[in-house]
């Protein structure tokens, strides 16, 4: 039994846990064009990761907040980012003017890719210090813009007005997409504050 819960079992375990999670999700999901819109770049995430696993390990601490972050985001997908209902009742509760679950995901996108992206580019790109961060930072935010562009792409091919209004969630903010690359933004800023005050810059001896 220790075998199997071993470190090196842990990446295996979280993904098992994830797909079991992923599919009774997937039954009955309360829009499921908005499921499939929102599941397109999860399948092919998790494939990416599955298949380049033999050439790049990341730490199990990068493995466990990727798997949180599909978690939300999956949760995000079974009741649109626009109806989660936890944050609905937060709307509710507090008089605010809209749901702010993708505000919160779009967040924590910014905080959680950090550290993974920190890690592939110091350790199998072997470039350290500043540019480390610096390129993660950017890789990051770049990402979270292209993101933007292909939900809203998406959603002038399919046409479809239940699925613009739920999967590009603006909810009648004109600046939906630059107030969520914006706290994108704001976490990766500080998860780079986070690690450089864990790990400050050292001189090569």
């Amino acid at each position: 039994m220790k075998e199997v819960f071993n470190k090196k079992n842990y990446p295996r375990i979280l993904l098992g846990v994830f797909l079991v999670f992923w599919i009774i999700v997937a039954i009955s999901p309360l829009y499921r064009g908005v499921w499939i819109a929102e599941n397109i770049l999860t399948v092919l995430f998790v494939g990416f990761l599955i298949l380049t696993y033999k050439k790049f390990k990341f730490s199990n601490l990068s493995y466990t907040l990727l798997f949180a972050f599909l978690v939300l985001h999956t949760i995000g997908s079974q009741y649109s980012y626009t109806e989660m209902p936890l944050f609905e009742l937060i709307r509710d509760s507090f008089g605010l003017a809209r749901n702010y679950y993708d505000r919160v995901v779009h967040f924590l996108f910014g905080l959680i890719f950090f550290i993974p992206g920190y890690e592939f580019i110091s350790k199998k790109l072997k470039i350290k210090g500043f540019w480390a961060f610096f390129l993660t930072f950017l890789a990051v935010v770049s990402l979270q813009s292209i993101f933007e562009v292909i939900e809203f792409a998406f959603i002038l091919i399919t046409r479809s007005e239940i699925i613009g209004t739920h999967y590009l969630g603006m909810q009648g903010d004109q600046w939906d997409a630059q107030k969520d690359m914006a706290l994108g933004i704001l976490g990766s800023a500080l998860a780079w504050l986070g690690l450089l005050l864990k790990n400050p810059f050292k001189k090569k001896k």
